[in-house]
């Protein structure tokens, strides 16, 4: 699964991008630094795994993992190819979810490509040219569409729903606005429209903006817009999250301390992301290995025994489970069956997150 990091030119999404991934994408304080996006492999946060591995002493620890894209910043224009558009449009279409990185701090050193810092203009500028490429979609379907309905009167519930989402695009709001019952998002499932996907977004803050995330007026108007949406927002210093990047474990718990926070703000920024894309973790405990697998919410134990190998899910027999804070608490496996906390599930069983699984198959 992968996360388009985007913003505006000179906004923080390289360097969010190196802290996340310490992958080392170039970074520059002028437009355009990035052309052909960067991709990097992070780990998902898990704490679970750390305590799995204290019990079971494997061989490796294996977290599930997300792909981050950073992705050339977009200017005005972008829909109708100024700038780096089309390449821009081209690759974002081609991420499962949306991660922008707004300006939220006043800084004369740092060139803002408006001039000035306003949040809220910079979230338009990029979603009115990701409507604008939606509505030139929508209209090639509708095009399309009304040809079909000389001969398939159907095709006019195609056309409507096609309709109806034009229509909120052309006011200026998004797709992902848009309530559409199952029948409607079936006939349009192949439409693929930019302002669909899920989107989270950071607003980037200086260090003394840190401990006044309430009462901050930039945040605030990111808040308020992100609430239109559905959408979720994390405040981050991304300066600061490049520092605590390149720090060890113990020096990065220290800074932590001394800033007065819990954790790193790009764990969070992962986690969420893992969220945001529906997704979460069964898991697998033994000697050799201890590992988190990602799977869809809603995934069934066959399609889950899936994701380790095609022949466990084709001979799947059943799933023997126990749930990771009953693991926990009891200590270890045997503790487990000795108190009825495993579980014998079977084919239409629905996979929990955290749950600890061995897959009996035959083939």
């Amino acid at each position: 699964m992968k996360i388009g990091i985007v913003g505006l030119p000179n906004v923080g999404k390289s360097t969010m991008f190196n802290a996340i991934t310490n992958a080392g994408a170039e970074c520059a304080n002028y437009p355009f630094c990035t052309i052909e996006p960067n991709i990097g492999v992070v780990p998902v946060p898990d704490e679970r795994l750390d305590k799995l591995t204290d019990i079971y002493h494997p061989q490796k620890t294996t977290h599930a993992i997300i792909e981050f894209v950073d992705i050339a910043g977009l200017v005005k224009g972008a829909s109708k190819g100024e700038g780096l558009g089309n390449k821009f449009l081209s690759h974002i279409r081609e991420v499962d979810a949306i991660c922008e990185v707004v300006r939220c701090f006043d800084d004369s050193n740092i060139v803002h490509v408006d001039g000035n810092v306003n949040p809220l203009r910079d979230i338009e500028t990029i979603n009115l040219e990701l409507i604008f490429a939606d509505i030139e979609t929508i209209d090639k379907r509708l095009e399309r569409a009304k040809k079909q309905l000389k001969a398939d009167k159907k095709a006019q519930n195609e056309i409507d729903v096609l309709e109806k989402i034009k229509n909120v695009l052309e006011s200026g709001k998004s797709a992902r606005t848009i309530s559409l019952s199952d029948e409607e998002k079936e006939l349009i499932k192949d439409v693929y429209l930019l302002t669909a996907k899920p989107i989270l977004y950071i607003a980037n803050i200086s260090e003394d903006q840190l401990n006044n995330e309430e009462n901050d007026s930039y945040i605030k108007l990111v808040k308020e817009y992100a609430k239109t949406e559905n959408a979720s927002v994390i405040p981050l210093c991304i300066k600061i999250e490049e520092e605590l990047s390149s720090l060890s474990i113990d020096d990065k718990k220290e800074m932590l301390e001394a800033l007065g926070l819990t954790e790193c703000g790009l764990d969070k920024v992962v986690k969420v992301s893992y969220d945001l894309l529906g997704l979460m973790s069964f898991l697998t405990a033994g000697e050799p290995e201890v590992r988190a697998w990602t799977i869809k919410k809603g995934t069934k134990a066959p399609e889950a025994a899936g994701k380790i190998h095609s022949d466990i899910q084709r001979g799947f027999i059943r799933a023997e489970i126990v749930s990771y804070d009953d693991l926990i608490k009891e200590g270890s496996m045997n503790a487990v069956r000795e108190k009825g906390l495993l579980r014998i599930e079977g084919k239409d069983y629905i996979m929990q997150d955290g749950d600890i699984v061995l897959f009996r198959f035959n083939v």
